[in-house]
């Protein structure tokens, strides 16, 4: 059924570009030839979301995109159950979040400080960070003070970094009038009385920040989720019904 297996064909070649850009980006890293490299990051790699998105896509689109091909009923039924699988999980989520919304807040800032920490430990979480922070116009988990975690940022007299008492460019505020980008525009702002930094910098926390985003944009954040779950659920139905037809034929002969 080849006509078929075109509508598995999508994800399979997403999910091998979303793997080529992971492995490339750790191959820019140093990490493929040193994997034990991996540990060494104390926060949040990003190049794990293309790798594990890319590779779930891939497997699905190669089991459902063969099973249509050769109408192997096995890898049909496969591609049926894992998808539904993902879709079980991902409603349990839903559920479990909305229910302990507290607790998946508490776990929020304990991301974001962790991921402070490590902000110059991988060039690709330090990216991230910072386009969160410019964003979402917001600075740390709860506000500038939280970049003390981080070696290079905090207060301590021992600390010979240039950074001592500040925060990275994202957290500050944008010079309309400055056409180029100044990477040292948050040095020694946490030396000032808050309400003078709130003149130089973003003060609010970025935790808080996502929460109103996310309440901000509930009808779309809302709608991308039931978009995904309806894909999901065609795609269910689709190998079902591939299924049904092959065994349909088989019974004929």
């Amino acid at each position: 059924m080849p006509g078929k297996a075109q509508h598995f064909q999508g994800p399979q070649l997403l999910g091998a570009a979303f793997l080529a850009i992971g492995l490339w980006a750790w191959a820019e890293k140093g990490v493929l030839s040193n994997l034990s490299s991996i540990t060494d990051l104390g926060g949040f790699d990003p190049v794990w979301l293309f790798l594990v998105v890319g590779g779930v896509m891939f497997v699905l689109g190669f089991t459902g995109c063969i099973g249509a091909l050769r109408e192997n009923t096995l890898l049909l039924k496969f591609f049926s159950v894992f998808l539904g699988l993902i879709f079980f999980l991902e409603l349990t989520a839903g559920v479990l979040a909305f229910i302990f919304k507290d607790w998946i807040k508490d776990q929020l800032n304990f991301f974001i400080n962790n991921n402070v920490k490590a902000y110059r430990d991988d060039i690709d979480l330090q990216n991230l960070i910072d386009f969160a922070q410019e964003y979402w116009s917001c600075c740390g988990a709860h506000g500038p003070n939280d970049w003390n975690l981080n070696i290079y940022f905090n207060c301590t007299d021992s600390n010979p970094s240039r950074e001592r008492c500040g925060v990275p460019f994202s957290c500050c505020l944008k010079d309309p009038a400055e056409d180029v980008l100044n990477t040292q525009c948050g040095y020694d702002v946490r030396l000032k009385l808050e309400l003078e930094q709130q003149s130089f910098i973003h003060t609010k926390g970025c935790a808080g920040q996502f929460e109103k985003w996310l309440q901000d944009n509930l009808v779309v954040v809302a709608g991308t989720f039931i978009g995904v779950a309806l894909l999901q659920i065609f795609g269910i139905c689709l190998a079902q019904n591939l299924v049904s037809d092959i065994n349909a034929v088989k019974a004929n002969w």
